[in-house]
């Protein structure tokens, strides 16, 4: 690209219709997601666009133009459309729905994802299957649908049909099973700002979510994986296990991660250090690594004499086949699609704007599926790659490509006349110094370090002009998908980024090489390993900072308004003169600064004490803001003590309600006692919201509970001991603390009745809140005077508490009862929803109304219920 003559810097503005046009696309497909309308509306407003253009085209170009780009929104709109009708039918709910009670069910299926002989088994696997039947007690049916099984148990032993045609490992693609289980519905916490898994699943093809045991699997003889799925499982698993023979752990699993996308081997502490430093993209096979290895594959195409539409299509192939072999998962495919687009458009429009070039790869994927506009992983990507091509590419041309242009043709003077003059200046000093230094020794030696020092610096400009345009540009989808500013992403990306370059060709020409001689493949294996290490070492460090990892709230709407329009500007003016660029820039950073440094005003409510249960499932979570807006937090929920579940609560519910609500910091939070559906995600709660204060009752001598406290104490958190009789005034309401008793010891095991049971008044209303209490416990409690407007009933409504005694002493106008959907323990129990009725007290529950708010004014209540239509509560009463 060349400057306009006579533009003062101004530089020649390519055309990029079908980047616009792309957008337009993309703005039909959010019109369909957030803003449904009849099917039939769209395609007759598309029908009438696209006349309307036709027939302007001639006379007003400009109006046939917009009209035009209005029917490409209405063609989004009716894709989007399209393709979720489509899922919905192909997941066949309806015919599984009858088997979805809890009651045990005999499947016999395929496996169409396990992890296979390699993985490292635990007490349970999971694997997604294809049913062919389901039976239970009322029938049979034979359906195709998708599920999720968990199984329990070691998998070790399996009968089988025909012992001559058992697997030689364990539950593989294809295999086909019998098995008994108990399904379930997925389902969303529905508070606001929770992730839709729901819509995950079904977008995966998965209905429902099962659990059985390991024993009751039956392999059966025959086999019914397609055969290009069974090459790709074995294919994906020889890899593997070559990975391992080649590199020794932990090498061997961060290679698994990064070349082929299998995070087996990662523990959840590195796994978060690459999150906290802004470099998780090299943990996953992402966009990042597809266009890595395609430009090695192009490079040495191109160095071994083909042309250009040779090394493209080689490119291309080789792209599908390492997306292939990754499992073939929807980001990565996305991005071996859009670069295949991109290397034809590239054929097309060589020479012309990369934006036209990216809008066809855009428009190709969205097509393809409309719904993977959503995701973060396509959004960063685009994002990533609208940087580079729209700001990245334009800035460079105006600072290194020129210096770097400067550097061919080095010894050949008369090329100086074809360049501007300070660059032919510069040419003519690096000259007359290479001369000087040809004194000391051969000129040619000095010439080759000259040359790869300048090239040296000016890399180093580009990748750090780069890495901050894209980290920048990225701190609004940051924010939004994980409310993340990664404060040292740009270092950390500068250092990890080229190392990655290093990483893949040499990793894949080791594991390549290993097949043919193992003494060969020694030096691409050391070269990936060393690079590996740097990696990982650069990426503990920046992890280990504080400052490495600032979480933020979900931003306003002037704020993403604002950062898009910064990000808008910066494109439309990237090829202006260097002052509207310069000044775009500059806008672009700050409207980048002002998303992080201005979050969300806090959703709270003046004057009143709120109570707010959140939707955490089967366990406790309890929000309480002050008249004052102080935020005090009860329990951060966790999983039940027997599932061991990955799962974070604290990271992944808790804490995106407390973010969607504009929280960033907590005041105080509670643990009422030590069980694992009240603490477990506590640790991730405190992490990302900073407490002053963690208040605590008495606590069994527990490594769970250390794990906490030692959270808390690094975090600065003052930990404060409460017991029966303690009151004191906080933030505008009067607290009692009604248990345990003063005298009460711990045992060596958690217990219900070590819970604390507050009392937080305000006015002439009250909230009562009793963690797990049983009735020992609660018969004490009734004798305090624990009168309450609100009772969050104990024990998820377990028969072991809410004894009549405390109801009659309490008198509460409205309970709510925090539990999971469908859960096995038949909670709340109808004898104590009998006895909520029998008093007359207004009954909330989180499983079948998700969040719930009440709001006590200090004369008054009201209650609010989260809705999965609206963002916020609505009144409810």
């Amino acid at each position: 690209m060349t400057l306009s003559p006579g533009s003062s810097g101004e530089m020649a503005h390519p055309r990029a219709p079908m980047f616009t046009l792309s957008l337009a696309l993309a703005a039909g497909i959010l019109l369909a997601h957030y803003c449904w309308r009849p099917p039939m509306w769209i395609a007759m407003a598309a029908t009438v666009m696209s006349i309307s253009a036709a027939l302007m085209v001639s006379r007003r170009p400009r109006m046939a133009w917009l009209i035009a780009h209005l029917g490409i929104v209405c063609l989004g709109w009716t894709a989007m459309i399209g393709q979720t009708d489509q899922r919905v039918a192909q997941n066949n709910l309806s015919q599984v729905a009858p088997f979805i009670d809890g009651q045990p069910v005999t499947i016999v299926a395929r496996i169409t994802h396990s992890p296979g002989a390699y993985a490292e088994k635990g007490d349970h696997e999971q694997i997604d299957v294809e049913t062919e039947s389901l039976t239970n007690e009322s029938g049979k049916i034979d359906v195709a649908a998708g599920l999720r099984l968990n199984l329990y148990g070691h998998l070790q032993e399996f009968e089988y049909d025909d012992a001559a045609t058992a697997p030689e490992t364990n539950l593989r693609y294809g295999d086909r099973i019998r098995l008994t289980a108990k399904l379930r519905a997925p389902k969303n916490f529905r508070n606001p700002g929770a992730w839709d898994y729901e819509g995950y699943l079904h977008q995966l093809g998965i209905v429902a979510l099962g659990s059985g045991k390991a024993a009751s699997v039956e392999v059966l003889a025959s086999n019914s994986g397609d055969r290009l799925g069974m090459w790709q499982s074995r294919a994906r698993e020889a890899v593997i296990r070559r990975i391992h023979e080649i590199w020794p752990q932990p090498q061997a699993g961060l290679m698994d991660a990064m070349l082929i996308g299998e995070r087996a081997f990662i523990d959840r502490e590195t796994s978060t250090d690459f999150q906290k430093s802004g470099t998780f993209h090299v943990l996953v096979v992402s966009g990042m690594n597809v266009s890595i290895l395609a430009f090695v594959i192009f490079w040495v195409a191109r160095r071994l004499r083909a042309g250009e539409l040779a090394a493209s299509i080689i490119t291309v192939l080789l792209s599908f086949a390492y997306a292939w072999l990754c499992d073939g998962g929807a980001p990565i495919l996305r991005a071996a699609f859009m670069l295949s687009i991109y290397l034809v458009a590239r054929l097309i429009y060589r020479g012309r704007s990369p934006l036209n070039a990216l809008g066809v790869a855009a428009a190709g994927v969205m097509l393809l599926d409309p719904a993977g506009l959503l995701d973060a992983s396509f959004v960063m990507t685009f994002v990533c790659v609208l940087i580079i091509a729209g700001i990245g590419v334009p800035l460079l041309e105006r600072t290194s490509e020129p210096w770097r242009r400067g550097l061919r043709n080095f010894t050949l003077v008369t090329y100086d006349v074809n360049l501007p003059p300070r660059i032919a200046q510069f040419r003519v000093e690096l000259r007359m110094m290479v001369a000087r230094l040809a004194r000391l020794g051969p000129e040619p030696l000095f010439r080759f370090l000259a040359l790869r020092v300048v090239g040296a610096v000016l890399a180093v400009w580009e990748v750090l002009s780069i890495s901050a345009l894209m980290q920048v540009g990225l701190v609004l989808p940051m924010a939004v998908y994980f409310h993340r500013i990664t404060v040292t992403a740009l270092p950390a990306n500068m250092l990890v980024v080229p190392l990655t370059e290093v990483l893949m060709p040499s990793s894949v020409a080791a594991v390549a090489i290993s097949y043919l001689s193992r003494t060969l493949a020694v030096a691409p294996a050391l070269i990936a390993g060393w690079s590996v290490e740097a990696i990982t070492g650069t990426v503990h460090l920046a992890g280990s900072l504080r400052v490495s990892d600032l979480r933020i709230p979900s931003p306003s709407m002037i704020a993403c308004a604002t950062a898009i329009g910064g990000l808008g500007l910066a494109l439309l003016m990237a090829r202006r003169s260097r002052v509207v660029a310069f000044t775009s820039l500059i806008v672009l950073m700050g409207s980048a600064f002002y998303l992080a440094a201005f979050p969300a005003r806090v959703v709270a409510f003046p004057g009143k004490l709120e109570v707010t249960g959140i939707d955490v499932g089967q366990a406790d979570s309890t929000l309480l803001v002050s008249p004052t807006g102080k935020a005090l937090l009860i329990d951060a929920a966790g999983p039940l003590g027997f599932s061991h579940s990955e799962f974070d609560f604290g990271e992944n519910v808790v804490s995106p309600y407390l973010w969607e609500r504009g929280f960033s910091r907590l005041d105080v939070v509670v643990i009422t006692h030590g069980h694992s559906d009240h603490i477990g995600g506590m640790t991730s709660v405190m992490t990302n919201f900073r407490p002053r204060e963690l208040w605590v009752g008495p606590l069994p001598d527990l490594d769970s509970i250390h794990a906490v406290l030692a959270k808390a104490r690094q975090l600065g958190v003052k930990i404060v001991s409460l017991r029966a009789g303690d009151e004191f005034d906080w933030e505008g309401t009067h607290v009692r603390v009604l248990s345990p008793p003063p005298d009460w010891e711990p045992a060596a095991k958690v217990r219900n009745n070590d819970s604390l049971v507050l009392q937080f008044r305000y006015g002439e209303t009250a909230a009562l809140t009793e963690g797990d209490a049983e009735k020992k416990m609660e018969e004490t409690v009734a004798t305090e005077h624990p009168d309450c407007t609100v009772l969050k009933l104990a024990h998820n409504g377990s028969m072991t508490s809410t004894i009549p005694e405390l109801l009659d002493a309490a008198r509460p106008r409205y309970a709510f009862i925090s539990v999971g959907t469908g859960n096995t323990f038949g909670h709340p129990r109808p004898e104590i929803l009998g006895r909520l009725a029998e008093r007359h007290i207004a009954t909330y529950r989180t499983d079948t109304m998700g969040a719930l708010t009440f709001l006590l004014d200090g004369k008054k209540v009201q209650a609010f219920t989260f809705r999965p239509d609206r963002q916020f509560p609505e009144l409810r009463n």
